[in-house]
C-alpha cells in the first residue's frame, strides 16, 4: 500500500455506482492518492464522496468549458493533477447498417473528441513549462479497438482512434514528464454490461477465447492503472492489454454467442 502517497487524481467516468471509474478510485485512494471523481451524474459522485472521502465534481466529457472547469477544481481542491483517467464510454451494439448519423456524432463526441479534449485540459495543468510536476495520464480503451466483435464498429473506431491519439500525446509531451498510456479490457463484467450479462450464456460464450480462462473485472483493470500511475512505471505510448489474452485469440462470433444463448435457456 502507499505507491501512490503524495498524488492528486482525477477520475472521469465514475458517476455511475460500482463502474470501473469507481473501482480504479478506490484503488488509487487505497495507495495513497488523493482522488477527485467526476462525471454527468452528481448523486451517484455525492454519494461515492460521501462512502470513501474523496472530492468530486460534475463534469461532461464533451463540453470543452466543463473540461476547462474540473482542472481549475482539481489544483484548488487537490492542489495539482499527477495522475488524470479517462474512463467514460458508451457501449454502443448495432448492426452497422442501423447505425445512425445522430449515434455516430454522439459516439465521436463521447470516445474522440472527448477524451482528445481531456487530455489538452490536463496536459495544460501537469506540463511542467506551464507549472505542472509531470505525471501520468490514462485512457480505458478496449480489446475491441484490435479484435473484431459485430455490431460494434463506431465503439470500435472511436477507442482505436483515441488510442492513436495517446501515442500523440505520449511523443509530444513525454518531454514535459507526462506519461500516456491506454489499457484495453476485453468483455469486463461492470455496469455497462449488466443488460447482456442478463443473457443466459451469453457471457459464457466469451470464456473459451481467453487463455487465461475467465474475463475481466473491474478490480484487474484497477490494478493496472495503479502501475500506470506509479513513478516506478517507465512506459508511455502504449496498449497494456488487460484482458487474460483475449488478443491473442479473438470475439466469439455472432453464430457462436448464439449457439451458446440456445444452449443456455434450453
Amino acid at each position: 500500500m502507499g505507491r501512490l502517497s503524495g498524488k492528486n487524481a482525477i477520475v472521469l467516468g465514475a458517476s455511475s455506482t460500482d463502474n470501473m471509474g469507481q473501482h480504479i478510485a478506490r484503488r488509487f485512494l487505497a495507495e495513497g492518492a488523493q482522488v477527485l471523481v467526476a462525471g454527468r451524474k452528481v448523486e451517484p459522485l455525492e454519494a461515492f464522496a460521501a462512502e470513501t472521502g474523496c472530492h468530486w465534481a460534475e463534469c461532461d466529457i464533451t463540453d470543452e468549458a466543463s473540461l476547462a472547469a474540473l482542472a481549475n477544481t482539481a489544483v484548488s481542491q487537490l492542489g495539482g493533477i499527477d495522475i488524470a483517467v479517462n474512463a467514460t464510454g458508451w457501449g454502443l451494439l448495432k448492426p452497422f447498417l442501423d447505425v445512425t448519423r445522430a449515434e455516430l456524432d454522439a459516439m465521436t463526441a463521447l470516445q474522440f473528441i472527448g477524451p482528445h479534449l481531456f487530455f489538452a485540459a490536463m496536459i495544460r495543468k501537469m506540463a511542467r513549462s506551464m507549472g505542472g510536476r509531470g505525471g501520468s495520464i490514462i485512457q480505458i480503451s478496449s480489446a475491441t479497438a484490435t479484435i473484431m466483435l459485430n455490431d460494434h464498429a463506431a465503439y470500435m473506431g472511436t477507442k482505436a482512434g483515441t488510442d492513436h491519439v495517446i501515442r500523440c500525446v505520449a511523443n509530444e509531451f513525454g518531454a514535459e514528464g507526462i506519461r500516456a498510456n491506454s489499457i484495453a479490457p476485453g468483455l469486463t463484467d461492470t455496469p455497462m454490461n449488466a443488460q447482456a450479462k442478463q443473457v443466459p450464456g451469453l457471457f459464457d460464450a466469451f470464456i473459451p477465447s481467453y487463455p487465461l480462462g475467465r474475463y475481466g473485472t473491474s478490480e484487474d483493470v484497477a490494478a493496472a492503472a495503479v502501475f500506470l500511475a506509479t513513478d516506478e512505471c517507465f512506459m508511455t505510448g502504449e496498449v497494456l492489454q488487460v484482458n487474460g489474452g483475449l488478443t491473442l485469440r479473438r470475439n466469439p462470433t455472432r453464430e457462436e454467442i448464439g449457439a451458446a444463448v440456445t444452449k443456455a435457456i434450453a
